[in-house]
């Protein structure tokens, strides 16, 4: 499985064709469509190679505009919107089959002291303690259908342990819109500040806008139920390791018109807030006919 995770770390240097201008292939999950998170470290990362050093991701704005073709490139068109004395912004556009697919906006700023303060991480059991996500739906493979049964159980770079996993995952009963969710790469990375921050903005879309379901009692694997990313913001607070455990605390404020928003920190295993997330993601179950 480390290999899974080789490939990711490649397919996120991307492929330079000219100045600004980068090219991506795209690692199948069983899902037959680009995985968001893919396309979202993949911009990061084109964007991050056209700034300076010395200057990281603060913060990043996307729009998930289309479906990606798993099977076709993607160009990432980099535009340099600014670089000014303490802070560069960069856009980016992916592109596929002419078409634009998606969209980033991205901050990056030199290292300064300043005040302090955070939210304090809430209590979580340690992650050695939890079923993996793909334990779980190995167990459910018989009686998944053959798509979704792939889209479940295929590998990940990343393992992914959330907690207070429903005994009924067709069926789950309503509950407060909240979940949390220890993270981490499947096997050690490079020192590479800017790969890790890639690799979280990938990782941060795992389970998250279907924590808008949780007071619906409405499952993912319902038939005719329809979930995809609409937008996508991020911060980046501290430095961080994505090969180290990292609990995702996710909450849903509100869902409304067919569209869920959802919240989110990331904090280390020592209690470090080191990122923050927020996603509004399409929530539709389309009726039987």
């Amino acid at each position: 499985m480390a290999a899974l995770l080789d490939e990711l770390v490649k397919l996120l240097a991307l492929e330079k064709l000219e100045e600004d201008l980068y090219r991506g292939q795209s690692q199948d999950l069983g899902w037959g469509t680009v995985f968001g998170g893919q396309v979202l470290g993949q911009a990061l990362s084109a964007a991050t190679q056209t700034v300076d050093e010395d200057r990281h991701t603060h913060s990043l704005h996307a729009y998930f505009l289309r479906p990606g073709d798993v099977s076709k490139p993607i160009l990432y068109q980099v535009d340099r919107i600014r670089d000014g004395s303490s802070f560069t912004t960069r856009r980016v556009v992916a592109v596929q089959k002419g078409k634009a697919i998606f969209h980033l906006s991205a901050s990056f700023q030199k290292i300064e002291a300043g005040f302090e303060h955070q939210d304090p991480m809430p209590d979580a059991p340690p992650p050695e303690t939890v079923k993996s996500e793909q334990t779980v739906f190995q167990k459910l493979a018989i009686v998944l259908p053959e798509k979704l049964r792939e889209r479940a159980v295929a590998d990940r770079p990343f393992e992914l342990r959330p907690l207070d996993t429903p005994d009924d995952l067709f069926h789950p009963s309503p509950k407060p819109p909240r979940r949390m969710v220890w993270l981490k790469t499947i096997a050690d990375l490079p020192e590479n500040p800017a790969l890790h921050r890639s690799l979280l903005a990938y990782a941060s879309d795992f389970s998250f806008v279907g924590t808008a379901l949780l007071p619906h009692g409405v499952s993912w694997l319902a038939p005719g139920m329809q979930i995809a990313s609409v937008d996508h913001a991020m911060w980046f607070h501290q430095p961080f390791r994505v090969d180290e455990w990292l609990l995702h605390v996710m909450d849903s404020p509100v869902a409304h018109g067919a569209r869920g928003l959802v919240r989110g920190s990331i904090f280390t295993r020592d209690g470090r807030l080191v990122a923050s997330t927020a996603q509004e993601g399409l929530i539709r179950l389309r009726e039987k006919r």
